[in-house]
């Protein structure tokens, strides 16, 4: 039966908030599990808040991708530079231009970033993406929250991409003259072996006819 007396009321919900001082084992014991990202061996060369959309070529209309930070990590064994993008929250990876996050991409000299027609706070570009575990050509879009922002990311990609340029071009050359000069030590060695051929025939030869001299005397 319901009580009429307010005070009663308030001494009873009093008495169920009364701390007992009674401890309470969990039923399950957890432990710490460490959790990795795979950015540990990479530094962060760039950190941003932005939103990812991704062209659909069957609707022929940009899709929402998530809402995140997106960075461009450096490895600092091989010196690669990749683009990923996490969902802010889950951390869900919505870019992977390199392998398993929002976006997660490879930045390579053929990436080429532009702005987007209308809109100074976004830019686009193509790559290939590994976010959904298959690696697929997609077409991206981003759009920050300002326009310094925009220009920041754009820069950091341009000045990557060309440093990545520049590298290939002279490790092409290195390998050209490495080549070269593989080709050259091989012709030397042949002419080399040439000459020593020829000198031990002239070698035998003196040595026969040393020996006919002797036979003749």
């Amino acid at each position: 039966m319901a009580s009429n007396d307010p005070d009663r009321e308030e001494e009873a919900a009093a008495g169920d908030d009364e701390d007992t001082g009674a401890q309470i084992a969990p039923i399950v014991a957890l432990s710490e599990v460490p959790v990795t990202t795979g950015e540990e061996e990479e530094d962060v060369l760039l950190d941003l808040k932005a939103k990812l959309y991704r062209f659909d070529k069957d609707g022929n209309q940009w899709k929402e991708r998530g809402t995140g930070s997106v960075k461009l990590l450096k490895h600092t064994e091989t010196g690669k530079v990749r683009l990923v993008m996490r969902q802010a929250k889950t951390l869900k990876i919505c870019a992977n231009h390199l392998g398993g996050p929002l976006v997660s991409v490879l930045v390579v000299p053929s990436i080429k970033i532009q702005e987007h027609a209308g809109n100074d706070k976004s830019c686009v570009w193509h790559a290939s993406d590994f976010a959904d575990g298959e690696l697929k050509e997609e077409m991206f879009c981003i759009r920050f929250g300002s326009v310094e922002n925009c220009k920041k990311f754009m820069e950091m990609i341009e000045s990557i991409t060309e440093s990545l340029g520049e590298r290939e071009k002279e490790e092409s050359e290195d390998a050209a003259a490495a080549a070269g000069l593989l080709d050259k030590l091989s012709v030397d060695g042949s002419q080399k072996a040439k000459v020593a051929a020829v000198e031990e025939v002239a070698a035998k030869a003196e040595v026969k006819a040393e020996q006919s001299t002797k036979s003749e005397d």
